[in-house]
Formats: structure tokens, sequence, C-alpha cells
């Protein structure tokens, strides 16, 4: 399945969980559904009437498939109209719900693969690299991972024990405005790609988040010989 259409019925909200000062990361059900179909990477629509104007926005699930329920992890954006409504979300609370949906999901045939992200772009590498790495033991996959601040680093944890766990993993974090105890990189994640590349062009690479760094490293890698085919990416914004 790469996509189910038409209306699905309401989402309702079950926890919230603060993930830093400005995300959060959200457990949602379909109630009246047993199994909700997608593939890992896609994305659900919300619809809702805020401050009198309906408003639709596009959300990347942060889980792998299982039973009824999806995650997002999400950035309030306090000009916005619909993430701070979401971030006062109750839970029992619903929201109309379209999807899943999208085409940001592992190719096959899956090979070598460098998924790169900043911000809430990992959300969907996170579902990605959980049913990725279960299914998918004979192939490699790195995690490039860019924040500001340490804190922004969401689900590093998870990651670090994926890496002890799956000899085929490595995830490589990355912060811009580090504090003082950090000692991992600090640059921007496009080094680190092309680092990771080297004289490789046998990969395939997949990258999320906003605009200017996708642009970006899907420049650098077109100028590096890469085929367009082989750089599957999404933007936030």
């Amino acid at each position: 399945m790469s996509e189910t259409k038409g209306e699905m019925p309401n989402a309702r909200l079950i926890e919230a969980r603060s993930l830093s000062p400005e995300i959060k990361h959200f457990f949602f059900e379909v109630p009246e559904v047993d199994q909700l179909p997608f593939e890992a990477g896609q994305f659900v629509s919300f619809t809702e009437s805020i401050r009198g104007k309906q408003v639709t926005r596009a959300y990347s699930i942060a889980s792998a498939p299982g039973g009824n329920r999806f995650e997002l992890c999400l950035n309030v954006v306090p000009e916005g109209y619909f993430s701070p409504y979401l971030f006062t979300m109750e839970p029992g609370a619903e929201v109309p719900m379209q999807g899943p949906l999208g085409t940001f999901v592992l190719r096959p045939p899956v090979r070598e693969t460098i998924m790169v992200a900043t911000g809430t772009g990992i959300s969907p590498f996170r579902g990605m690299l959980a049913e990725g790495l279960a299914k998918h033991p004979e192939q490699r996959f790195k995690l490039i991972f860019g924040a500001r601040h340490g804190h922004g680093l969401v689900f590093a944890d998870e990651f670090r024990a994926w890496e002890r766990e799956y000899g085929n993993f490595r995830f490589v974090p990355t912060l811009t405005r580090p504090d003082a105890d950090w000692l991992g990189h600090t640059t921007r994640v496009q080094p680190l790609v092309l680092e990771a590349v080297g004289e490789r062009r046998d990969l395939d690479i997949y990258v999320c988040g906003l605009k200017a760094m996708v642009d970006d490293v899907r420049a650098i890698l077109k100028a590096r010989g890469f085929d367009r085919k082989q750089i599957i990416s999404e933007k936030y914004d």
C-alpha cells in the first residue's frame, strides 16, 4: 500500500509528552478501526475550524505501523494556526483526519541508506528505521540528525539504543549551538553527509527538514554525481 484514499474517522488523542520547551510527542488512536494501514514515513492530514477558519495541516507519522495507533512529533509555531491548537488538546479530544498518505517511504529494493534530518524532520525516520532495521538486517543504515541545541535531538536515547542493538545502524548527531559539555559534532549536517558518502555512489539518501537544508543537500549530492532517483526528500516548509 502506498496511499489510503478517502476520509478516515477522527483521530483521538491518547497522550502528549513534552520533549523540549517547543516540541511535543503525540499519541493518537483511530477508535473506529482495528488496523490503521500505512507505510512508515507517510503522513496524516488534520482539518479543524480554528479562529473561524477551516485549516488543514499535514504531519509526518513518527512511528511504525501497529494496530490503530500512530504517533506525531511536532514543534509549536506560536503564530501558526494548527500547532498551537494541537498543543492545547487534552487526552480524549478528537480531530478530523485524512490519510495516511504520501510516498516518503523506503523504496524497494532497499539498499544501503543514509537518512538526513534536522529538527522535527526526524519524525518520519523514526518509523522508517524501526521497520527498516528489523526487516533489512542485510543493509546498513546511517542517521545524520542535526539540531541547534541538545534538547532538539529528540528520540536520541532511542537511536543510541538501536545503535547498540543493531550492528547495521549508526547514529550521527550534531549540534550547531551546543552546550559546553557536548562532545559530539558541532557542524551542520551537510559536511557529515559528504563524509558519510565519500566516494560511494551506490547509496540511497533520504532527506527531511526545512526547505533550505533539503535543497542544499540535494544540490551537493547531485554535484557529486548522484542520480535524482537516489535522493528522496520531504520538505517541512
